[in-house]
């Protein structure tokens, strides 16, 4: 069912929270920066996402708006982010069709400053924005039908396909190093040389897994600077949850959360999207015997992403796309794992186990994903060919 406190930006499906007092938060102010100075009817936070802090306003008039504090900690310099998706939901706009319907709900709508900024600082002096919250979507923390897979798929595929022509060299690296897995490997080495908060042993076995497959780290970035691979403009966090679903339709209308759109792989994007998606448990499941990577959903995300993106990525970049799952699940085993000997410093978790527990799952689904890895190959070549083989009918 669909749920009203589920759309928003910065990691999609919201869990809905208790009430807030919006007055103590400084809402009121926030808002009227933005130039809305309506009273405020109802205020939660939404437990979205790992890294910003994330609530939802409801207007006295039944209008609802997402306020957005931006963790300085992870995004040093908000405004460039906000420069960034300035330009991308811009061009974005611009790709729409002129009968598209409700064009307003197909890319998100950030509110300005009088001045034209899209930053609110707070007394604190920490960063804020607010968007428009789409009305009549839904963002899944995992789809509830097959149709839903597909669906975040051909959205992501597009997203690429939408922006190939959008001027790569304007983009700003919101976060440097992103996804420079080798250099993801030398934090990683120093987190547990220094083992700062005292946690190495407890991931011992965790650790050995991470270091017996260092060669993993540099199979795209080598391919990315020798050439191999085109650089591309792309989306860096594809999970389902990103994706917003029209609850009448249930097709992809919106992609959201777009602070780390920035150049990279089209591997990348396809390896993420699997690896939070095609799990047969969550990022965080801690009981990996539950764990694996389901081919059915696996084959759903890939049949849409191929969709969008046949004839835009060459054929020898398709046939890629699987690296992207194993180096995406093995780069971000080694956040959690890093930044659970750092003392959580950088992803929000409930617990001090929880990076601990989402490294196991990912270092469990990787496992999986390299027993499967000439599977989930066949299936991206045979859709080419069938791909190939409908649009010569379509010819003739």
């Amino acid at each position: 069912m669909p749920n009203d406190f589920a759309n928003v930006d910065n990691g999609g499906a919201g869990l809905p929270g208790s009430p807030v007092d919006p007055v103590r938060l400084g809402f009121p102010a926030l808002l009227a920066a933005f130039g809305r100075t309506e009273p405020i009817a109802a205020a939660r936070e939404l437990r979205a996402g790992n890294i910003n802090t994330t609530y939802l306003a409801i207007l006295d008039g039944g209008e609802k708006l997402t306020l957005q504090k931006i963790n300085r900690h992870v995004f040093k310099q908000p405004e460039m982010i906000m420069s960034n998706i300035r330009r991308v939901t811009a061009h974005l706009r611009g790709k729409l069709p002129p009968d598209a319907p409700d064009p307003s709900r197909r890319v998100l709508s950030f509110m300005e400053k009088a001045d034209g900024s899209m930053i609110e600082w707070d007394a604190s002096g920490e960063p804020w924005r607010c968007y428009r919250f789409v009305e009549g979507a839904t963002a899944y923390n995992a789809a509830v039908k097959p149709e839903h897979l597909c669906e975040t798929g051909r959205a992501f595929g597009a997203f690429q396909r939408d922006l190939a022509d959008f001027p790569i060299e304007t983009l700003s690296e919101t976060i440097t190093g992103f996804h420079d897995t080798p250099k993801r490997y030398s934090a990683f080495i120093q987190a547990v040389e220094a083992d700062r908060v005292g946690r190495r042993a407890a991931a011992s076995r965790q650790i050995e897994a991470v270091r017996d497959r260092s060669s993993l780290a540099s199979r795209i970035v080598d391919q990315l600077s020798g050439g191999a691979l085109p650089l591309r403009v792309t989306h860096n966090d594809t999970k389902i949850n990103n994706v917003l679903i029209d609850d009448s339709t249930e097709e992809a209308i919106c992609v959201i959360d777009l602070d780390t759109v920035m150049p990279g792989s089209s591997l990348y994007d396809f390896g993420d999207m699997i690896r939070f998606g095609a799990s047969s448990a969550a990022e965080d499941e801690p009981d990996v015997s539950k764990i694996d990577l389901d081919m059915g959903k696996y084959e759903q995300f890939a049949k849409g992403f191929i969709d969008k993106t046949r004839g835009f990525l060459s054929d020898s970049e398709l046939i890629a796309q699987p690296l992207g799952c194993l180096v995406i699940t093995y780069e971000l085993a080694m956040r959690f794992l890093t930044d659970y000997l750092d003392g959580d410093r950088y992803f929000r978790v409930w617990d001090p186990e929880h990076n601990l527990i989402r490294a196991r799952a990912q270092l469990r689904l990787l496992e999986d994903m390299e027993s499967k890895y000439d599977a989930m190959t066949s299936y991206i070549k045979e859709n080419i060919v069938l791909n190939d083989g409908s649009r010569d009918q379509s010819r003739r």
